[in-house]
């Protein structure tokens, strides 16, 4: 199977920026944000989007890791922070990839229970390949691709990120 690029390291920061930007608007009349990964290239792309936040806005940014056990998405929730921690504040859950909305709609379904002040949802590729009806609020690209297709995120702990499509 051959890589093809999708995105390079330095277009990934820069739809990292972006997104810390569209966040700051949506979020720029609260204190406070939660930024909510999924497990595990999801947290890492929330940190990212975290630290670009930070140098943009006076907001409180508190990170969240969400657990979502992806081959049974109906078993139990965690989070890394408790649920009085983020109830009542903006809350972003992130992922890197959504796929076919899986991961993602059952992590929402988590975070419904919880009364929040704005709830939206930010992915790094968002694939067109869904099976329940959930969307990204926040994305850095929209991607047409096949079911045989599979789109990876490396994000390497040297900085030289990248995306591939396989």
């Amino acid at each position: 199977m051959s890589k093809n690029i999708i995105l390079t390291n330095q277009e990934i920061e820069h739809k990292i920026k972006r997104i810390a930007y569209q966040i700051y608007e949506t979020f720029v009349d609260e204190e406070e944000v939660v930024i909510a990964g999924i497990a595990s290239n999801g947290s890492i792309f929330a940190e990212k989007i975290a630290l670009a936040l930070s140098t943009i806005s006076t907001l409180k940014i508190s990170l969240c890791e969400v657990i979502v056990d992806k081959q049974n998405p109906h078993l139990p929730i965690q989070t890394s922070l408790t649920v009085t921690q983020y109830e009542n504040k903006g809350l972003v859950l992130v992922d890197d990839v959504l796929n076919s909305g899986t991961t993602l709609i059952y992590a929402v379904r988590h975070f419904l229970n919880v009364p929040l002040k704005k709830f939206k949802t930010a992915v790094l590729v968002d694939r067109n390949h869904k099976k329940y009806p959930v969307k990204a609020d926040f994305k850095g690209i929209s991607l047409s691709t096949s079911l045989l297709e599979h789109v990876q995120v490396i994000f390497d702990e040297n900085g030289n990120d990248y995306a591939f499509l396989s």
